[in-house]
């Protein structure tokens, strides 16, 4: 990769890491939290949103669903792009665009123009997914895990910390107040890329058709991707199924509490995000293999642990379910930073598909677990769930375990 340095636009630097700093590291951690949180912003506010714009339930659970499609599309049909274009000027354009539709959702007349808001949210948060390749390029290999965990310290942080700042400022302010603080955030993040970043050289000159076909042939390719997306997806079924049952879990008997208190349990979760900077340093010193394997029997642990929820009290159970959460958010955490880490190594020329392939498995995996956990907890109650979370994670597990063949 050759990059343009920050300090002297032009000048031509050789060394991609020399043009890497503690403050750019910073910038991209903090640009991929606040451009994932604006996914997740909507979902504590539905109801106070639904009220004023005298929307049905249907109507407005539209919302959350809209904004994870274009997500998803964004991820599998943008974020190849990278490897094409200049990835800073692909981030500056989705900056600008998710400013835009931020905007348009605070200022929403009505549900129309807001569902069509959380589409476009949805597709250029996408943001997040050329961040994180351009972070992996620009560090020194020696290094490459401690960066990427650093970056994805912010990214979890920003999925995980959004419902907490949007409920409270939706409670005290107003929901359009939290969109355009969002926006706002956005457009200083845009301007400190736009100063700080260098820029990329594209890595392949294929057509844009062959370069999303290109997905097939890296799956087919390379075995060491497969196991990584298929661990880091049945990571994120056990992940998904705790955050989307949570709020109706604590809802209902014997706790009886209210969404604000589920979207506390966001920072238990926060809290076993801030050790993906360790898992990066220990894959670079002994390998990302043995993390993988770690952050799998974490997560299977934690999860394991509230099993035994119905036979203690509310509090304990609650102290149980937090501390579980410390544990498994960080179990999955410095797993997808140890699976980056192998991925980006694998083929630096497609690092941004590569990428899309193993965040394309997270994302089912994400979905599929939201899917089953609700089924479980409608059937066998919050036993079940964690128990779905349980056996997941030991499948994540048994494939890291399995012999490696290609």
């Amino acid at each position: 990769m050759t990059a343009v340095s920050t300090t002297a636009p032009g000048q031509v630097v050789s060394d991609p890491g020399s043009s890497l700093t503690s403050g750019l590291i910073m910038l991209l951690a903090v640009g991929t939290g606040l451009a994932v949180a604006s996914i997740y912003y909507s979902q504590p506010m539905l109801s106070v949103i639904a009220a004023q714009l005298g929307a049905s339930h249907t109507a407005i659970g539209l919302v959350p669903t809209l904004t994870q499609l274009g997500y998803a599309f964004g991820i599998l049909l943008l974020a190849p792009l990278g490897d094409k274009y200049d990835r800073k000027r692909i981030m500056l354009i989705k900056a600008v665009v998710l400013c835009l539709a931020l905007l348009a959702a605070g200022a929403a007349p009505g549900i129309g123009v807001l569902l069509a808001a959380s589409l476009v949210i949805g597709l250029s948060a996408t943001m997040t997914q050329d961040i994180v390749p351009a972070a992996a390029t620009l560090a020194p290999e020696i290094h490459r895990g401690q960066v990427v965990g650093k970056v994805m310290t912010g990214l979890l942080l920003g999925i995980l910390l959004s419902r907490v700042v949007s409920g409270f400022v939706a409670e005290h302010f107003g929901w359009r107040i939290m969109f355009f603080g969002a926006a706002i955030s956005v457009a200083g993040i845009g301007f400190a890329i736009n100063r700080g970043l260098p820029r990329f050289t594209p890595t392949t000159q294929m057509p844009v058709g062959a370069l999303l076909a290109s997905l097939l042939k890296l799956w087919q390719k390379y075995a060491v991707l497969r196991r990584a997306a298929l661990a880091q997806g049945l990571l994120s079924v056990g992940f998904s199924a705790f955050w989307s049952t949570l709020a109706v879990m604590l809802h209902g008997a014997p706790f009886h509490l209210g969404s604000t208190v589920a979207g506390a349990f966001g920072l238990a979760g926060a809290a076993g995000a801030l050790g993906a900077p360790l898992a990066g340093m220990v894959a670079d010193k002994h390998g990302p293999e043995r993390v993988t394997r770690l952050g799998a029997i974490l997560a299977a642990v934690s999860f394991a642990a509230m099993l035994v929820t119905p036979w203690l009290s509310p509090s304990a159970s609650l102290v149980l379910i937090a501390l579980s959460a410390i544990g498994f958010d960080l179990g999955v955490q410095v797993s997808l930073v140890a699976h980056q880490t192998i991925v980006y190594g694998i083929e630096p020329a497609a690092r941004s598909r590569l990428n899309t392939v193993l965040i394309t498995s997270m994302f089912i995996g994400m979905s599929t677990g939201a899917a089953l956990g609700a089924v479980l907890l409608a059937h066998g109650g919050w036993v079940a769930v964690s128990a779905l979370a349980m056996l997941a994670s030991l499948g994540a597990l048994a494939v890291r375990m399995w012999p490696a063949r290609g």
